[in-house]
């Protein structure tokens, strides 16, 4: 007897999962940005105009580090509601 597809193995929970997850990350882009920002406001009240050299470190730095931090939340998130997690203890 065949089992029904479970976890992102079922096509209409993947899509669900898979949009949750972007929706997710999209979030995280707008919070990057607003993070890399106040982070160029504060350095340039502090110090001065800035280079644009500089703008873009701390946009990568900064933005790169909430977006890094925002995508393996996210597949954490989607591998245990999917179902992946305890596939892996299963023995078939």
């Amino acid at each position: 007897m065949t089992q029904p597809p479970a976890g992102l193995d079922d096509l209409d929970y993947a899509r669900f999962a898979w949009g949750r997850f972007r929706h997710l990350l999209s979030w995280m882009t707008v919070v990057a940005a607003i993070c890399a920002s106040a982070v160029i406001v504060a350095m340039a009240h502090i110090q001065g105009p800035l280079h644009l050299v500089t703008m873009a470190a701390v946009i990568g730095g900064v933005g790169g580090s909430v977006m890094l931090a925002g995508l393996l939340m996210g597949l954490v998130f989607l591998s245990s509601g999917s179902g992946h997690d305890e596939d892996v203890e299963r023995i078939d």
